[in-house]
């Protein structure tokens, strides 16, 4: 239990994306990022400098767009939200990457807490993690970073979460799917990429076409962190 996490920031919003649209939540980012997407909204997560260290006091309790972190125990992390006072018993673990680091204590004791645990990644690292988390992948497909969606990581995701602004995307996910025995079982959702309206359209037809879900980021249309 004495593992240590970089952790960008804690705050509670709603959640934005994918399956638990709408749900109230409280975000643990993590910092750092190898992957490399071309659209990232979040890339003051990529790098962990050393110089950016700073004291928790520093971070929690807000949303923000810094690449200052702190380094913090799962113990730490449970009871800093509890400190809190949040009200909302979902928890998202995000990054940053957050998979490439071992989630396992960090999962145990949010669960053990009461709290339910999603963890949102790229699909590219190992998902080491309690089997009772929800897992959102969101494939990045031949990013600057190389790295390649993991077969482990797709038959474990409950949700694909997939970003799409043109037609290459949906053949790409097509390809993916047909990788995971259990792809049926799976929430599938289209998101957007930057709220293209032209990628918006396009995910929308393919949504009802197929029968999937559309992911639109909804905390950025209420522009909410």
């Amino acid at each position: 239990m004495n593992n240590q996490y970089p952790v960008n920031e804690i705050f509670q919003s709603i959640q934005g994306e994918g399956y638990f649209t709408g749900v109230p939540a409280i975000f643990v980012r993590l910092q750092g990022c190898p992957v490399g997407c071309a659209w990232c909204d979040t890339q003051h997560t990529w790098e962990l400098a050393a110089e950016k260290q700073v004291a928790p006091d520093r971070l929690l309790g807000r949303a923000s767009s810094s690449a200052n972190w702190c380094r913090m125990s799962a113990e730490q992390i449970v009871a800093a939200i509890a400190d809190l006072g949040y009200s909302a018993r979902h928890v998202v673990l995000t990054g940053g990457e957050p998979c490439q680091y071992d989630l396992l204590a960090l999962t145990r004791q949010l669960l053990l807490a009461g709290l339910a645990v999603q963890i949102e990644t790229s699909g590219t690292f190992p998902i080491q993690a309690d089997a009772a988390c929800w897992v959102t992948l969101s494939p990045k497909i031949g990013m600057r970073g190389g790295f390649n969606i993991l077969d482990e990581a797709l038959f474990r995701a409950q949700e694909i979460k997939h970003p799409v602004a043109m037609e290459k995307h949906i053949h790409e996910l097509d390809h993916l799917l047909a990788r995971c025995p259990n792809a049926a079982e799976k929430v599938i959702a289209l998101q957007p990429i930057s709220q293209q309206p032209r990628a918006t359209q396009l995910a929308i037809r393919v949504c009802i076409e197929r029968n999937w879900r559309l992911s639109v980021q909804l905390h950025k249309y209420l522009h909410v962190d």
